[in-house]
């Protein structure tokens, strides 16, 4: 069974293989206090505490991390507490199968080129990945499985979170899809503002990367994921399809790639 960990800036999310079925995943958040003891601890206790499997039966692990202190605890704590198995940490020198043409490769985050990886082995390229997370990341993918680059921008939680800090009569809210775009209390209006405004952003950055990618967009597939993915993507009109667990398939993936 194999141990699939996505480390984000916000959240961390834990994964659970059988072959090429998920069985079990968990999300909880990036704490850059956790020592290499406390992120076993919390491991064990979801694993252990699961009805389809228990820690003795992972046997190997992959992950990607975007936290370089969260990932040498990491590293020590596979060390300390799983030194007999596989680990596989996706960082420079470790095989993806995805050429980088970027002007400076390992700029580029793990995450973003296992996402990459992922989305071209389910849907074949070309696509494009939006990740809803910390930030809200935009990767373009050719035909030939190539990661061509991308975008960032500030993410929902980010932006929500600045809007409330600095206007003085805003507030923090409940991110749900708002009755009408047309809002009659501040509530409402904070709440259109946001889905519907970052709809609005996915919808034109996407249209203008599909535009460069091909002549034809039909060709392209858009994939959505994030822990932020399921606010917004509904009222996306450019978004084909929401790949919650885009990221662990793709160090499933990576991690076949590395240890045959």
């Amino acid at each position: 069974m194999l141990l699939a960990i996505d480390v984000g800036n916000s959240e961390t999310v834990f994964g659970l293989f059988e072959s090429d079925d998920l069985l079990e995943h968990w999300r909880v958040g990036t704490d850059t206090r956790r020592t290499a003891d406390e992120w076993a601890v919390v491991l064990r206790g979801l694993i252990d505490g699961s009805s389809l499997s228990n820690l003795n039966e992972v046997d190997g692990i992959a992950m990607c991390c975007s936290v370089p202190s969260v990932q040498h605890e990491m590293r020590d704590m596979f060390r300390r507490h799983f030194g007999d198995l596989p680990a596989v940490i996706v960082e420079p020198g470790v095989k993806t199968g995805v050429p980088i043409r970027m002007d400076n490769p390992k700029e580029v985050g793990s995450d973003r080129i296992i996402n990459a990886l992922a989305a071209s082995h389910l849907y074949g390229g070309p696509c494009v990945v939006v990740d809803f997370g910390t930030a809200t990341t935009f990767d373009a993918v050719s035909s030939k499985g190539e990661y061509v680059g991308g975008a960032i921008a500030p993410g929902i939680d980010i932006s929500v979170d600045a809007l409330s800090r600095r206007g003085a009569q805003l507030h923090m809210v409940e991110i749900v899809k708002p009755r009408t775009a047309i809002a009659k209390n501040t509530t409402e209006a904070l709440r259109s503002g946001i889905v519907y405004g970052f709809a609005g952003q996915v919808d034109g950055i996407v249209d203008r990367m599909v535009a460069e990618l091909t002549d034809n967009p039909d060709d392209v597939t858009v994939v959505a994921t994030g822990g932020l993915a399921s606010t917004v993507v509904s009222e996306c009109e450019t978004v084909d399809v929401h790949e919650p667990w885009l990221t662990l398939t793709g160090l499933r993936l990576v991690f076949a790639r590395n240890t045959g």
